[in-house]
Parts: C-alpha cells; structure tokens; sequence
C-alpha cells in the first residue's frame, strides 16, 4: 500500500503577485477551484493509499491544515520543518514517521505545486513503478519531453528494466543546443522531481551516503510534540542537518535507481509563461481570468482578482493583478519576476510576504484602508471559531459588526454584539473576539494608536498553539 508524502514546503517567487512568501503557489488555485495541493492530493483518489504525510513549513501549518480539512483528508500527518533543509532530509523525516510498529510502506514523493492534468495516465506510471520500488529500486518518473527545455534536469535512460528503464546518470539543466541534441536522441525525459521507494530503502541509501544527514534527522524525531493535528520536530536536532536534495544527497549516489516514464500533461508551472502554455485559450491566443476585457490583443495571459483589467493592442504579455500590485511582463521574460521580488525583500515590502487579504486559522482579514495613526479591516470569522485572549500596547479597537453575531470579552465583561451594533476596546484592555453562530461572523475593525503592526499583539490563550 502507498502513503503519499506530499513536500508543501517553499516559498515560490516566480508567480507574483499571486505567489507570496506566506502565501506560494502550492496555495492557490490556478486552473480551477482547487488549489494545487488539493489537485496533488486528489489526483490519487483510485488507488489503495494510506493517510498521506505533508511536509510543510512552519509558517504555512494552519493554510495546510485548512485546505486538507476543505477536500476530506483532515486526518493526515502533517510535520512542520522548523528550518528548510531541501528535499532530502524533508523525505527523510516521512520515512521515519512512516516507518515502526512492522510498518514500511512505498512512499509515493510528491511535489504539492505540480500540475498534472491526465490523470489516468499519472495513475498508470505509479503503478507501473510499484514492481521496481517493491524489488527494492528507488524509482522516479521522468517526463516525456514535448521541446527542447533549458529549465529542467534531465535523466538519462538505460537499458530496460521492467516498465521502466535503469538510470545512466542524471544531467544538470542544459544549453539550447544540448537540449535539443537530447530531445533529438530520444533516450532523455525531463527531472520531475517524483519518487517511489520503500521507506526502509530509502532510509538504507541515506545512511550509506549521508550518515549525518541520518543522524540529524532521526535525532529530530526522536523528540517529537504533538500540537493539535502538527507534529513539531526538534528544532536545535534539525538545525544541525545537512541541507541538500534528494538528487544530489541519494539518487545520483545509489546503483539501484530506475525511472518511469511519465506522459501525464505534467507541468511545474514555473513562470507565469509556463501557467500560460497549459492554460485554455481562445481563437486569439488569450487566457484569461477575472474581469478582462481585451481588444486586438494576442497571445495574453490577464488575471483580475479584484477590479477590471483591461487592454488593447498589445501581445505576448504576461499581466496580473491582485488587491495590492501589479504586475505586467512579456511572456519571454517571466523568469525574471524574481529579481522584482528581491527588490521587495531588500527594501522590507509588504508584498514580498504577504497579500492584503490574510488567512488566520480563525478565519480572514482584509487591510481595506490606512494612514496616519488608523487602520481600517474587514474579519471574517468562521462558525465557532474565537481569535486569542490578547492585549495591545499602542492601540484602541473598535468593532462594528455587519453580519452575524460576535460574542466579545472586554475586561471583565462578556456580551454579544450583533447586526449594526458595535463596541469600543481601549488601549491595554484584554480582550477576544469568537462567531458562537453557525454563518460566518463579519465586521470592520477600526484601530488607532501609535503603532498598529502585528506585533503589538500580546497573546494571553490561544485555541491554535500560537502562544
């Protein structure tokens, strides 16, 4: 039986402004309404699988756990990595999680924010790949290649082996010119980044070669807590691994390594250009999304996310927006969309980390104005949910609530505000906020002081372990 161990960590910057440090794109929803860690996930549902293992990063616990509870796998295992440590300590910490107690299931290694888009045939490859893993291969799935690619690896294949084939050696990504010379020859796929293997097996190879990286990852199990669904490792043990990818750290090392071909549709959506290469289109070349309207224009990718966008006369570019930025690019220079995003790192922007809408694990806030001393918000808060038990230092609060109804605590004193009403929170009071209704509570928070960042948040209890 499988167990799929889903790598949901990253914080991608080559889809801004929809991807954002807090939010990347294994979040969000791009060809349809499942964001493409649900599609990862659901894209399985046929085959025998056990409760799969997400591997994420500590900032993006509760927007996992969240999305997994929206299609029905609320009870997978999810291990947050307190520091990146790249591919192959993070598969490593699924093994050992998945192995004990007479357990050692094929790990099925997949990428949260890859997209596949026949699925059957994705489905085929797998278990045309469970014989290899089950005879003790480590096995991963390279692409058919459909052109010349610069942007991926390569592996090249060996003689056959199965329904698959031996690895003769793994090739960094290529020149113009040597891609094409191996998509002319036939015996490449493109690197996926997708693997089958049994857990003891691939624990086996880590050992033989990467004995620290081992040691340091079973040190970091081996004092594990459990904090609502989350498992926390042991941060200081982690801190101590190695950082490196599977491909270097093992499946270049190992003798034992075969690969799959995959003729899947498969896409890593890498750049804005390459979400476009995939995406539906009319007569004209455009893919659009939202509230677009373009005239005598070509081969466009438009997404609105909150106001119209239009454009006229213009072709092969690349234009997004969202509630806060920006962003218009042509089609051959997507790539360089990071070098916007450095930009925002070095000088400490706002939409380098986040978008103006934030999801909290009690529900959403939206930043709809700001200036000297005030700041204007509309929450949302799901049923039952109650923010934490807090103070803050430089701010007052008031809250007017539009729908629902809010059980608020203000010092001593606990009261429902409902439609139309609202209250006043001073400065230094402690105070919390929870919808006790079964409909969404919503209301406009207007803070004033000093200072109004985040981190003028005092938290007293908290139902979500954030203390």
């Amino acid at each position: 039986m499988l167990t799929p161990v889903i790598m949901a960590g990253g914080t991608g910057s080559r889809l801004w402004p929809l991807s954002r440090q807090l939010r990347p794109k294994q979040f969000l929803a791009f060809n349809n309404d499942a964001t493409m860690l649900q599609q990862t996930l659901s894209r399985l549902e046929g085959l025998e699988q056990q409760a799969p293992i997400v591997i994420c990063n500590e900032e993006h616990r509760f927007l996992v756990a969240e999305q997994l509870r929206q299609i029905g796998c609320g009870g997978s295992h999810i291990l947050l990595e307190p520091v990146g440590r790249n591919t192959a300590p993070a598969i490593a910490l699924a093994a050992i999680a998945a192995t004990g107690q007479d357990k050692d299931p094929l790990l099925l290694v997949l990428a949260a924010d890859h997209l596949i888009q026949d699925v059957e045939r994705f489905q085929a490859s797998i278990e045309q790949a469970v014989p290899l893993a089950e005879q003790g291969n480590l096995v991963t799935f390279g692409v058919v290649p459909t052109h010349a690619e610069t942007g991926y690896g390569y592996i090249h294949q060996g003689e056959e082996l199965g329904h698959g084939f031996k690895v003769k050696r793994f090739v960094e990504k290529p020149d113009a010119d040597t891609a094409a010379t191996y998509l002319a020859s036939g015996e490449y796929l493109w690197n996926s980044g997708m693997f089958l293997f049994r857990a003891s097996r691939y624990l086996e190879e880590l050992s033989l070669h990467q004995p620290a990286m081992m040691e340091a990852c079973l040190n970091a199990m081996a004092n594990t807590a459990t904090d609502l669904e989350f498992t926390r490792l042991d941060a200081d043990a982690f801190a101590q691994c190695p950082d490196d990818s599977v491909d270097y750290a093992v499946m270049e090392k190992t003798d034992r390594v075969a690969v799959v071909p995959l003729d899947a549709r498969w896409s890593d959506i890498g750049s804005w250009s390459s979400l476009w290469d995939v995406s539906d289109k009319c007569e004209s070349g455009n893919s659009c999304h939202g509230d677009v309207l373009l005239e005598d224009s070509h081969d466009i990718l438009a997404r609105a996310d909150s106001r119209l966008v239009a454009a006229v006369g213009v072709e092969n570019l690349v234009i997004v927006e969202t509630k806060d930025a920006v962003l218009v690019a042509h089609k051959d220079k997507t790539q360089e969309v990071k070098k916007i995003v450095q930009r925002l790192k070095d000088e400490q922007r706002f939409e380098f980390e986040n978008h103006r809408e934030v999801y909290r694990p009690w529900g959403i806030y939206d930043s709809i104005d700001n200036g000297h001393r005030y700041q204007v918000k509309r929450i949302t808060v799901k049923p039952g949910a109650k923010l934490s038990v807090q103070m803050h230092h430089h701010r007052a609060e008031h809250w007017i609530v539009v729908s629902g109804t809010a059980e608020v605590t203000n010092g001593d004193d606990t009261y429902l505000v409902t439609e139309n009403e609202s209250t006043y929170i001073p400065i230094g009071q402690v105070h919390a906020l929870k919808n006790p209704g079964v409909i969404p509570l919503e209301l406009i928070e207007v803070q004033s002081g000093s200072y109004l960042g985040e981190d003028d948040i005092v938290r007293l209890k908290d139902n979500y372990g954030r203390i």
